[in-house]
């Protein structure tokens, strides 16, 4: 029996480096060894002005038509940016809802698209998949979704993510994120201020992001955006590494800090509670008084936390991703 031919769309990897781009790397990655035919389709180049030609012209147009005009059995849309229409079998991967539950932490772009078309785009599915049973929820209440449309399709971690490695040097915290109002840097770096860590530097890696977010005080240090093979030398090196995200659909950052060896500090919503499975202190994202207690936590209760956490990273495997999202292929091919 021949394979099936998917066309996978991989046009965000030219906008981000981020934990989106990080899944569609690793998951084409952990597809190669499946008995399937992959092909990718994607609009080149990095400008956020081709933002609206991506959400429209590509979306919307173009890549339904070149994966009906190739023969393909199924179109993967790894992220929500999808089309509402497609004669060719549609599978659109959900990491989170954070648009639609809070619009106001968006820009305006963003916020008015993905309001028409999130919608249409989940009609179109065949098959949705959701990184998280949380994320499963909200598309179920927030977008009406039936709930057997929906198969959980968790992201995982490997390299370099590894506890064995180099550490970066020093003594520090370390917070992974964009520079965006979602984030919640800002009460991270107040938290950070109140735990008095004995003059442990805050480093924050990630790049800038929208909302003009600034990030700033004594003891902290902007990394900018660092490669991952930079980024698992500060997990490895970190005393710990925060999470304090006011939304996630998944969290990807805490998996990879506790498949790194560091101890997490995350917020205390569904998905990150979800992810972390009892290996991580979680606080208040709101109270800057609950994120300084649970930076003390953390770091106290290092020795503990690092076989947790180890342990809880060893049960998201990409090889099992892969595996689980060609089920979801036949499934969508029939």
């Amino acid at each position: 029996m021949a394979p099936l031919r998917v066309g996978i769309d991989v046009s965000p990897l030219s906008l981000s480096r981020a934990g989106t781009a990080r899944h569609i790397r690793s998951l084409l990655d952990a597809l190669e060894a499946e008995p399937v035919e992959m092909h990718r389709y994607g609009l080149g180049g990095s400008s956020r002005l081709l933002v609206p030609v991506r959400d429209l012209g590509w979306y919307l147009a173009a890549l339904p038509r070149k994966a009906r005009r190739d023969g393909m059995d199924v179109l993967h849309c790894p992220t929500q940016r999808a089309p509402t229409r497609s004669r060719v079998p549609l599978v659109v991967t959900v990491h989170d809802l954070a648009v639609l539950r809070h619009p106001e932490t968006f820009n305006r772009w963003t916020r008015t698209y993905s309001r028409r078309v999130l919608p249409r785009v989940a009609r179109a599915a065949t098959r949705l998949i959701a990184v998280s049973e949380f994320t499963k929820r909200e598309l179920c209440e927030l977008l009406g979704v039936p709930p057997e449309k929906v198969r959980v399709v968790p992201n995982a971690v490997g390299e370099p993510f590894t506890a064995e490695g180099d550490s970066a040097a020093g003594d520090y915290v370390l917070a992974v994120s964009t520079l965006e109002p979602r984030k919640n840097l800002p009460r991270l770096v107040e938290g950070y201020r109140r735990a008095g860590l004995n003059g442990l530097p805050l480093l924050v890696a990630g790049a800038a992001g929208w909302g003009d977010v600034r990030v700033s005080g004594d003891g902290v240090r902007l990394l900018g955006e660092v490669s991952d093979h930079e980024l698992a030398r500060l997990y490895r090196g970190a005393r710990a590494v925060a999470y304090v995200s006011l939304y996630e659909g998944f969290g990807l950052p805490v998996l990879e800090a506790m498949a790194c060896g560091a101890p997490v500090v995350a917020a205390r919503n569904d998905a990150l509670a979800e992810v972390s499975g009892g290996a991580a202190v979680l606080v208040d994202p709101l109270n800057p008084d609950s994120i300084a207690s649970g930076l003390v936590e953390a770091i106290d209760r290092r020795e503990e936390l690092r076989p947790l956490g180890l342990e809880r990273a060893r049960s998201f495997s990409w090889d099992e991703v892969a595996r689980a999202t060609v089920d979801v292929y036949r499934e969508a091919a029939g």
